[in-house]
Order: C-alpha cells, then structure tokens, then sequence
C-alpha cells in the first residue's frame, strides 16, 4: 500500500519543501512569485452511450453500455494555487516532449520576465527531458555549457536534468514530486472533480465535442469553483 521509498531522508525534505511553496502561494506571501501546479490527464475517451436515461426526480440516471468510440485525447493543466484557477491548459491527443515544450511556453509568455516562475509536476521522463532543459535555458538566459545527453555535463542523464530544472537560483524552475507521490500535487484533486462531474457516465459524439465539454468546464469552474487552494 505505500511507495517504495529508499531514502525517507529526501522524501520527507521533498514532501516538505512541495508543502511550504503552496501555503506560501495559498497566502500569497510574494506576488512576484506564481506558483503552478501541472500534470496530464491522458486517455480521455469519447464514448457515444448508445442510450442514456436522465436522471429524474427520486430517480437513478440510466446508462446502456454499450457504447462507439471516437478516440482519445489528452488534457494538459496549469492550476494556479494562487487563484486556484485552471490558467493555461492544452488539450491535444498527444502528450510527447514538444507538446510539455509548447504548453509550459504558454506560461512564459504571459509572465512578466522579471517574476519566479516554480512548477510542481510528477518525474514523467517528458518532464526531465532534454528539450525541457533546453527551454528553461533559453528562459533564464543560461550561459554555461549544457553538455550532451549520455555523454557529459547537464544533459548527460535524467539525475543531472532533474538537478538542474529544481535549481532554486533558476528563475524558472520545477519542483517534482516523489516517485509514486502524485497525488502530493494539487491537479489531481481538480482531475478528479472533473472526472466525477463531467466525464463519468457522459457521451460524446466526436472528440471535437469532448473537447468543447472540458473547455466549457474550465471556464465554469475558474468563474463559479476556483479559490486558494488550503492545504492539510
């Protein structure tokens, strides 16, 4: 039932320090500083119910089973624990290290050059890849020498990019979680409602419509549900 943890040590510093930015962020303790928290929600199929039944007064909602796919498709979110607000999302059928690249961009574009800029995210390879190194890089205006992946110097393995991503004199940087910890980052919460309220049990005719349902969720949810997140 728990995460195999070979260095309690480290895991309880990380789980600390992932604590700590967010009450700072919920008492936004610097308004130069935005804190964001970041993860993907893969597989999101489109099922055409074959019949759904609406849920009545006293009434239990009906749904046949059997159901036409229309595919999948990937939700990328940037949750703001400022504001709790979903700021910048990417909802695209793949989730490779281009589309990380381009969606955390997304983010850069719309911060003042002179704020910090800190990202919680889980230790998917996509998010210590080369091209992540070599966009937070060009961002910080870094002027050492990267290396080369297997070879030498920061690029060289996902333990040297890692390092070099949650370096805390970085002006943009990531602060991942624990292995097999995901669920230490608040995104998963917001995932979660938006699985139980809008998908569970949902049909969709084309991917196109499952992509217009989770938009208009973000939006309802950043107007009516969005707050500082208070974390226990």
């Amino acid at each position: 039932m728990f995460p195999k943890i070979e260095n309690w040590k480290a895991f309880k510093l990380r789980v600390e320090i992932i604590c700590e930015l967010i009450i700072l962020a919920c008492m936004r303790a610097n308004p130069e500083v935005h804190l964001y928290s970041i993860d993907e929600k893969t597989g999101i199929q489109a099922l055409e119910r074959k019949i759904v039944k609406p849920q009545g007064s006293r009434k239990i909602k009906k749904i046949e089973h059997e159901y036409k796919r229309h595919g999948t498709t990937c939700l990328m979110g940037a949750l703001n624990m400022q504001t709790g607000k979903m700021e910048e999302y990417r909802i695209h059928p793949t989730r490779k290290e281009e589309d990380f690249n381009k969606f955390i961009k997304q983010i850069y574009c719309k911060t003042p050059k002179n704020h910090e800029v800190i990202f919680i995210l889980d230790q998917l390879n996509t998010h210590k890849s080369v091209s992540a190194v070599r966009t937070v890089a060009e961002q910080i205006a870094y002027q050492g020498d990267l290396g080369k992946k297997e070879s030498c110097g920061i690029l060289k393995s996902q333990e040297s990019r890692m390092k070099f991503l949650e370096d805390t004199s970085h002006r943009v940087r990531f602060v991942f979680t624990p292995k097999h910890c995901s669920w230490l980052n608040p995104i998963e919460n917001w995932f979660g409602r938006l699985q139980r309220q809008r998908l569970t049990g949902a049909s969709f005719e084309s991917i196109q419509q499952l992509k217009d349902k989770i938009e208009k969720y973000i939006d309802y949810s950043n107007q009516y549900y969005a707050k500082p997140f208070k974390w226990k």
